[in-house]
């Protein structure tokens, strides 16, 4: 394998791929595509409520449509399958007995209702456990526990390529995290290093809806004795209600816009132009950027994308 980066995007099929998809996508896979890299597509697949195999396998046709390619994949198989986390639970197991072995691990019992009730004012789910489990000296019987991260004193730091030095105080930010949901479902902070490491990646670029969770990431990292990848962080695609996209900007979502007559060389030209990689808009294969991918180039603030984005497009 010697030095070849090796990239990948990992999405959550939980409905369709839409805008915000496209552009992590893309920026990845230029990424990897420019180094002379090996692209993976992984499935982050965890949820059981709310992944679909459907959603998973119009996935790979959108991506597919938009010039996207893999080397490895649920489809394309690899060295280090399976690519999707559905089918991964014995490598979490694994990684999350090494930790229980090193006293790193304790039952927490509380709901979801106490934990908000605790922490009134919190904001996206982000609010600090106040430790109520962590010194609990009796089990409890009436329900079923999630299991916690003990967290260590002192900072976690690392070099984002977009955004530069990013430090975190897990304990007085965050606290203990969970790492094995009551119902038995792994974490995603979790899975997704285990995954990572286990497929040998040696380069992150996603959302920065996940640049406070990445200290985490890399507490496991040093805890389990993997070696971590390098991190990008790029900005979020907004909707004109200021919101990132998601799931619920139906009209967004490449289904639609493909149905509206769109071609993907419009929306590889529209997300290359808000990235920077081209002066101005004007439809492009994605094949036709990776000469001019540069993570310097991109733009650090979020992109909103206009009510008229079809008219834009077309």
């Amino acid at each position: 394998m010697g030095n070849t980066l090796r990239g990948r995007f990992a999405p959550s099929p939980t409905g369709h791929m839409h805008l915000g998809n496209a552009w992590t996508a893309l920026l990845a896979w230029l990424q990897v595509r420019s180094a002379g890299g090996t692209m993976v597509l992984r499935m982050e697949d965890l949820d059981p409520d709310r992944s679909r195999p459907a959603y998973a396998a119009a996935l790979q046709v959108d991506l597919r449509w938009l010039g996207l390619d893999w080397d490895e994949g649920p489809d394309a198989g690899g060295d280090y399958g399976p690519y999707c986390q559905s089918v991964r639970s014995e490598f979490y197991q694994e990684a999350f007995e090494r930790l229980a072995a090193a006293g790193r691990t304790y039952p927490c019992y509380c709901t979801r209702a106490e934990l908000a009730a605790a922490a009134p004012h919190a904001s996206d789910g982000e609010q600090r456990y106040p430790g109520t489990c962590r010194n609990r000296k009796v089990s409890r019987t009436d329900r079923k526990p999630a299991m916690r991260l003990l967290v260590p004193p002192g900072s976690i730091s690392y070099s984002d390529l977009l955004y530069g030095e990013i430090q975190q105080n897990i304990e007085q930010s965050v606290g203990d995290f969970v790492l094995r949901r009551s119902d038995g479902v792994y974490a995603y902070q979790l899975a997704v290093v285990v995954d990572d490491a286990a497929m040998h990646i040696t380069h992150v670029l996603r959302g920065n809806d996940l640049i406070a969770s990445t200290p985490r990431q890399l507490l496991l990292y040093r805890l389990l004795s993997l070696k971590q990848p390098v991190f990008t962080h790029v900005p979020l695609l907004l909707g004109q209600d200021g919101s990132r996209l998601s799931k619920r900007h139906g009209d967004l979502s490449l289904t639609i816009l493909r149905r509206r007559g769109i071609r993907p060389e419009q929306i590889v030209g529209y997300l290359a132009c808000q990235a920077g990689l081209i002066p101005e808009y004007s439809a492009v294969e994605a094949k036709e950027l990776i000469a001019c991918f540069d993570i310097s180039r991109l733009a650090k603030k979020p992109v909103v994308i206009p009510g008229n984005i079809t008219e834009i497009l077309a």
